[in-house]
């Protein structure tokens, strides 16, 4: 049988079988998380809905996969020079948890507007915050600081081994959900999409990945709509853990091959689908981590009745002050 790769930027290609010795490296490191149906929520959108729930991972979202996965690969002095990189607040952690298994230090850019509870978070697993205007400029900082220091950089989404540890999702959800028909997967900076859509489409190449941005940001979104990757300006929502103002060199192929439509969604429809999860299915969801379920209710696509749907809830670090706020 013929291995599954595709060539992504630098000379370098990514396999399925990259996929499965991540799961390996992971396997007795993190939660193996669940999947749930959701009918009441299914019916309001005409379909069979199954939840991929990420926000039960360690750390509260999917990024440790990744962190995990990449940190194995370094070398025991790659690591020794301490590692940098930008998030908004859920790589923050999952870097930092990662960090902190293996003995090394992270140094973490964050927008100076993230919020409290993220910032509490990656200071309690043993992370360095250094604040970044915005995100706009925040991996501008990571690449100052790495240039200053010495660090060795820990991607949060445009590198082969992020994608890879992230990709165990798709993995999970194909053994969970064989007959899947749909997939919505959240879109920041490309990493989880990039690494579910491989790990689903090399094994069921009919299965629908659609992509969901906030339309504060969308980066993917106007890729499509320019032809090439494009970058963008990022404004303030509630879904910070998915606003990145471009898509990641190594995450844009595999996304052109993979990903079969990308939809957006707005700050009113995340906030009423985080009343939904929270009412319906006990389910509490940060803003990034209600996109896939919104763009489903919101019924931004067109699907089959009864179509057999999974929504992948990204991650539920919610600071509760702004939970308030919302509901």
């Amino acid at each position: 049988m013929v291995t599954k790769t595709i060539a992504l930027s630098h000379e370098c290609t990514i396999a399925l079988d990259d996929f499965d010795d991540a799961r390996t490296i992971i396997h007795n490191k993190l939660h193996r998380t669940p999947t749930a149906s959701a009918s009441a929520l299914g019916e309001l959108a005409g379909v069979n809905l199954i939840l991929k729930c990420e926000q039960f991972q360690k750390t509260g979202s999917f990024k440790p996969r990744g962190a995990i996965n990449k940190l194995a690969h370094l070398s025991e002095q790659e690591r020794a020079r301490g590692l940098v990189s930008a998030s908004a607040g859920n790589h923050a952690q999952g870097l930092s948890y990662a960090a902190r298994a293996f003995g090394a230090y992270a140094t973490i850019v964050m927008p100076q507007d993230a919020p409290q509870a993220k910032i509490d978070a990656v200071r309690g697993y043993g992370g360095d915050i250094v604040f970044a205007e915005s995100v706009n400029t925040m991996f501008d900082k990571m690449l100052e600081l790495q240039r200053a220091h010495n660090y060795t950089i820990a991607h949060p989404f445009d590198d082969p081994y992020v994608i890879a540890g992230q990709g165990t999702i798709g993995l999970e959800i194909f053994e969970d959900v064989p007959d899947a028909e749909y997939v919505f997967v959240p879109i920041g900076g490309g990493g989880l999409i990039s690494g579910i859509a491989a790990a689903l489409k090399w094994q069921n190449p009919k299965i629908k990945i659609i992509g969901v941005e906030s339309n504060a940001g969308g980066a993917y979104f106007a890729s499509v709509q320019a032809g090439k990757n494009t970058r963008v300006v990022c404004t303030p929502t509630i879904a910070g853990g998915i606003v990145c103002p471009m898509i990641g060199e190594n995450n844009y192929p595999m996304m052109q091959e993979f990903v079969d439509d990308v939809v957006l969604v707005n700050d009113d429809e995340l906030k009423d689908t985080i009343r939904l999860l929270l009412e319906r299915c006990k389910m509490l969801v940060e803003g990034a981590g209600a996109a896939a379920m919104a763009a489903i209710v919101a019924k931004k696509v067109s699907l089959p009745k009864n179509a057999r749907v999974v929504a992948v809830l990204s991650g539920g670090n919610v600071d509760l002050a702004r939970l308030k706020e919302w509901l």
